[in-house]
């Protein structure tokens, strides 16, 4: 059996998989439907991913593994003012979302459905690394001084909230304030990063700076 065809044929179901889950999310999403559209039967699929949660699993695992690594990586760079790594942080969301823009809606409907079955997905990737990774080197720089001593909880809020809000609201934005002639979305999204970076900025950067 060839290897490579193997390997292109896995990455099409996850790709077609992430395409269904976001669209109907995970309880409405069948295998039956995902085979159909890759163009095999069920038991084929079933070879490559014995379960609708391990496809769920491989199709997030593909999303996040993508940027995951690079945020922390971003925040562990103390050579950087905090200012510019909440910069970069932002292009490495952006990026993911404006490849799959429905993808934090998604995401908020499956924290709605059942946050257990989201979280249990997640640390199935061994993500959790990771964010104890990020979490960890926050609050060392807040013991140290270098940024305020803010809540973690609150930092999530905040940035997750400013992140997602014109994701999250995408049609309605593009009706209400987005001059076709002169603007995108893309545009907006430029406009809002400035926006971001303030924010997040002025709460956690000591005030003595």
């Amino acid at each position: 059996m060839n290897t490579d065809n193997n390997d292109n044929l896995e990455q099409k179901i996850i790709d077609t998989a992430r395409e269904i889950f976001i669209e109907k999310g995970f309880t409405d999403t069948s295998m039956s439907e995902i085979a159909a559209k890759v163009g095999m039967n069920r038991p084929g699929i079933h070879y490559y991913f014995r379960t609708k949660d391990r496809m769920f699993q491989a199709v997030f695992g593909n999303i996040v593994l993508s940027f995951i690594p690079q945020i922390k990586d971003i925040i562990q760079n103390k050579e950087k003012p905090i200012s510019q790594r909440i910069r970069e942080i932002v292009d490495a969301y952006y990026r993911v979302f404006k490849e799959n823009p429905y993808l934090p809606l998604f995401m908020l409907k499956e924290i709605n459905r059942d946050v257990s079955h989201l979280i249990a997905a997640i640390e199935q990737l061994g993500v959790k690394q990771y964010m104890t990774q990020i979490t960890d080197e926050l609050q060392d720089e807040m013991a140290e001084g270098r940024l305020r001593s803010v809540p973690l909880r609150i930092v999530f809020m905040n940035f997750y909230s400013l992140l997602t809000v014109p994701f999250l609201t995408r049609d309605l934005c593009g009706k209400i304030f987005i001059n076709k002639e002169k603007e995108t979305f893309d545009t907006l999204l430029e406009q809002w990063k400035i926006h971001i970076v303030s924010q997040m900025t002025n709460l956690l950067e000591p005030t003595n700076n």
